[in-house]
C-alpha cells in the first residue's frame, strides 16, 4: 500500500503539476516527499492526489495541488527564507514550504485546524514549522520581515499589512477580487516605499476574514471598504500604520531601514524618562552603525559629559583631573541602563574596526556644563599650546568667578556689562575652530577643544539672555545643538552621517506647532531640515499611558510616576484607538491620510518634569502632525527608564536651568 501511495503522489505531481508548467526543481522534490493524504480526512484519503480541492473541517478546504504548487513557485521560496502562510488550514501547503524554507509560520484562524495542523506537522517530524490560532489577515509582526508571504485566502484588496511585512526583494502571493473568480497577484516589495504587482491567473478562493480582510460573510471588507474621508481618523491611522514586532526583535530596527539613505536622521521622544523610547532609539542606532555607516550619534547632553562616554566606546584615555559624567539634574537621562549597554555595544563594535576612520562617535549637542568646557579647552591647551593656555585663562577670567553657579553670572552681567568677556570667550572659539577644521589630521583632541570653545561662547550668550524671557534663550540653545551637529558633520567628512537623539519638541519641525505658530521659536529639527532638506529623516515616538521617570520640580528627587491616559481631543488618542500596541506611521505618505491628520490637535510633551494635576496646560501643545514629523513611532503602553544608581540626590542647579525639555 505504501508504495502505491508513493507512486500515487510522484504520478500527481507529474501530471499535475509539472504538465502545467512548474519546474523549480527543489519545489517538485518537496511535493514528492511530503504525504498529501495525511492533511486530508481520514474518508478522503483514497482522494487525496486526483487533481481537485477537498473539504476539510469548519467548511475550509485543502487546495488543489497545482495551486500549491503555483503560489509557492510565484512566491519564489528558496532555502533559508523565512516565510508565512495565511489561512494554513489543514498544513499542508505548510508542509511542502518547510521542505524548503528555512522557518514556516502559519496562520489560520480557526483555532481547530490549527491544532490539528500542529499535531500533523509534529508527527511527520517537520519541525521548522509554527501553525498559530489566529487573525491572519495583519500578518505576524512580531516575526517580520519575511523573504516570502502566501495567502490561502482571497480578498478585494491587498492589506497594507502584509505588504509591509516583506523584505525589500520579498514576494506576496495573494487572490485578490470578487465572490466568483478572483486574480492571483504576486506583489514584489521593490524598495521601503514601492511594490510591483503581476497578475498570474484566475483562481477561487475562500474568503479572509479578519480585521484587514473580509466580514464573516465575505460580503464587505471588515473595516476599509469605505472612502478614506468617511473612515474614523484611528481606522484610517490603522489602514497605513506599519505594525511592529518587540523592540528586542531584528525586525524591529530592520523596519527602520528606509531612512537609512538619509545623512541626519533624527530620533525623538515624547518624555526623558520613558524606556521604550530609549531602547528603541538604542535598536535602530545599532543597526544604522552596523548596516549603514552612521558614525556620528548627537545627542541632547553637553559635550564634555558626552565626551567621557566618546573616550570610552573609541578605547580612548580617560581626561585627566575630569569630574565624573552625567551627574547634574536629571541624571536618569544618560545615566540608565539602555545607555550604559548601548555604549558596551558601541565599544565592542569600534574594537572590530581595523582603523579610526569608521569609528563610530557619542556627542553632546546642548549648551550645558560650562565650568567643564573651559577646563576641557585649558587642558588641551596645557599639553600641546602652554602659551595659548595663558591666554585662554585670560580671556576667560570673566567667567571663572560664576563657573560654579553661570545662571548667577547672567544675572550680574544684564546689570554690569560684560561685552568684553563675550568678546574675549568669542574670539578664543574662533581660533580653535579654525585650527580643528584646518587640521583635521590632529584627531579628535583638537576637534574636542574647539567644540568646548564653542560651547563657552553660547553659554556665556545664554546666561545672559536668558533672564530676558521670551523666545530668545530656546532659540540660541537650539540653534547652538545645529550649528554643533553642521560641524560634527564637517569635521567627519562629506560621507559622515549622524543619528540625532533629542526631545520630540527638538527634532519635530517647529513651524508645525505652537512653537513656530505663537510663540516665535525655532528647533534643531527645523534649521536641520531647511538646511539639508531630504537629506533629513525627524521621527516622533508617542505613547498613550505607562509609566515614567520624572520629578516633580526642578532639581527635585527621581520619580517614578503614573502617565494619565492620553486627552481625547489628542493625536495620542487617535493613536490609542487604533488598538495596535505598536507601529510605524509616516503621516505624509499618503494624501488622504496627511490631509486628515494635518488637522490641528493636541499633542503632548513630557520633559523631566511631570505634573498630572495640571496636564493640560503644563504638558500638550496644538501641533499638525505631518508636518512636524516624517514618521512617527507609538507604544500604545510604556514603562519607566531605569537609572544606573538606585538614588539620586538632588544637585545644584544645572548650567541650562530653566529649560524643561
Amino acid at each position: 500500500m505504501a508504495v502505491d501511495i508513493e507512486s500515487r503522489r510522484k504520478r500527481m505531481v507529474d501530471r499535475q503539476v509539472v504538465a502545467r508548467g512548474i519546474r523549480d526543481p527543489v519545489l517538485l522534490e518537496a511535493m514528492r516527499m511530503v504525504p498529501r493524504e495525511a492533511f486530508v480526512p481520514e474518508n478522503l484519503a483514497e482522494f487525496a492526489y486526483d487533481d481537485s480541492p477537498l473539504p476539510i473541517a469548519e467548511g475550509q478546504t485543502i487546495s488543489q495541488p497545482f495551486i500549491v504548487a503555483t503560489m509557492i513557485e510565484a512566491a519564489e521560496v528558496g532555502p533559508g527564507d523565512k516565510v508565512l502562510e495565511v489561512g494554513a488550514g489543514s498544513g499542508y501547503a505548510a508542509a511542502v514550504l518547510s521542505r524548503i524554507a528555512g522557518r514556516v509560520f502559519g496562520i489560520e484562524r480557526h483555532r481547530s485546524l490549527a491544532e490539528a495542523a500542529e499535531k500533523r506537522l509534529a508527527r511527520l517530524g517537520y519541525d521548522n514549522v509554527t501553525i498559530i490560532a489566529g487573525d491572519g489577515s495583519g500578518g505576524l509582526p512580531d516575526e517580520a520581515p519575511f523573504d516570502a508571504i502566501l495567502v490561502a485566502a482571497r480578498g478585494a484588496e491587498v492589506p497594507e499589512a502584509l505588504k509591509r511585512q516583506l523584505k525589500v526583494g520579498g514576494r506576496l502571493v495573494i487572490p485578490v477580487g470578487g465572490e466568483d473568480v478572483q486574480d492571483l497577484c504576486r506583489i514584489t516589495r521593490i524598495s521601503e516605499t514601492r511594490w510591483e504587482t503581476d497578475d498570474l491567473g484566475p483562481v477561487r478562493f475562500v474568503p479572509l476574514i479578519g480585521t484587514y480582510g473580509l466580514a464573516e460573510d465575505g460580503s464587505r471588507a471588515a473595516k476599509d471598504h469605505r472612502p478614506a474621508r468617511d473612515l474614523p481618523l484611528p481606522e484610517l491611522v490603522a489602514r497605513h500604520a506599519e505594525p511592529l514586532p518587540e523592540i528586542d526583535h531584528p525586525g524591529f530596527a530592520e523596519a527602520f531601514d528606509r531612512f537609512a539613505d538619509h545623512r541626519i536622521v533624527m530620533l525623538g521622544e515624547a518624555s526623558h524618562g520613558t524606556h521604550e523610547f530609549y531602547a528603541a532609539r538604542a535598536a535602530i542606532t545599532r543597526r544604522f552603525v552596523e548596516r549603514h555607516g552612521f558614525t556620528i550619534i548627537a545627542v541632547e547632553a553637553d559635550w564634555p559629559d558626552a565626551a567621557a562616554i566618546d573616550r570610552y566606546i573609541g578605547h580612548g584615555p580617560a581626561r585627566p583631573g575630569a569630574p565624573p559624567s552625567f551627574q547634574r539634574f536629571p541624571t536618569w537621562m544618560w545615566r540608565n541602563t539602555v545607555v550604559a549597554q548601548l555604549a558596551d555595544d558601541l565599544r565592542a563594535y569600534n574594537a572590530k574596526l581595523a582603523g579610526p576612520a569608521r569609528r563610530v562617535g557619542f556627542y553632546g549637542l546642548d549648551i550645558y556644563n560650562m565650568s567643564g568646557s573651559i577646563s576641557a579647552v585649558l587642558a588641551y591647551l596645557d599639553q600641546t599650546d602652554p602659551e595659548a593656555a595663558k591666554v585662554a585663562r585670560e580671556r576667560y577670567g570673566c567667567l571663572t568667578p560664576w563657573q560654579a553657579e553661570p545662571s548667577v553670572y547672567g544675572r550680574v552681567a544684564l546689570s554690569r556689562g560684560y561685552a568684553e568677556c563675550e568678546q574675549a570667550v568669542v574670539a578664543q572659539c574662533r581660533e580653535l575652530l579654525e585650527r580643528a577644521l584646518a587640521e583635521r589630521d590632529d584627531g579628535d583632541g583638537l576637534l574636542d577643544a574647539a567644540m568646548n570653545a564653542r560651547l563657552v561662547a553660547s553659554a556665556e550668550r545664554y546666561y545672559r539672555i536668558m533672564y530676558y524671557g521670551g523666545a530668545e534663550s530656546w532659540n540660541l540653545r537650539d540653534s547652538h545643538m545645529a550649528e554643533t551637529l553642521e560641524y560634527l558633520l564637517d569635521a567627519k567628512g562629506p560621507d559622515a552621517k549622524a543619528l540625532v537623539w533629542a526631545h520630540n519638541s527638538h527634532i519635530g519641525d517647529a513651524r508645525a506647532t505652537d512653537m513656530g505658530a505663537a510663540r516665535g521659536e525655532h528647533n534643531i529639527g527645523q534649521l536641520i531640515r531647511e538646511k539639508f532638506a531630504d537629506e533629513v529623516a525627524l521621527i516622533g515616538f508617542g505613547t498613550h499611558t505607562g509609566t515614567v521617570t520624572c520629578a516633580t520640580d526642578w532639581d527635585g528627587h527621581t520619580e517614578t510616576k503614573r502617565v494619565l491616559p492620553s486627552r481625547r481631543d489628542s493625536y495620542e488618542r487617535v493613536c490609542h484607538d487604533t488598538g495596535m500596541p505598536r507601529f510605524v506611521l509616516r503621516p505624509a505618505a499618503d494624501e488622504a491620510l496627511r490631509r486628515r491628520l494635518a488637522e490641528p490637535l493636541l499633542e503632548r510633551f513630557i520633559g523631566v518634569i511631570y505634573r498630572p494635576e495640571t496636564e493640560r496646560w503644563s504638558h500638550y501643545s496644538e501641533a499638525v502632525l505631518p508636518a512636524q514629523f516624517d514618521a512617527y513611532v507609538w507604544f500604545d503602553e510604556t514603562r519607566a527608564v531605569t537609572p544606573l544608581a538606585e538614588e539620586h540626590l538632588p544637585g545644584h542647579v544645572p548650567d541650562t536651568y530653566p529649560f524643561g525639555l
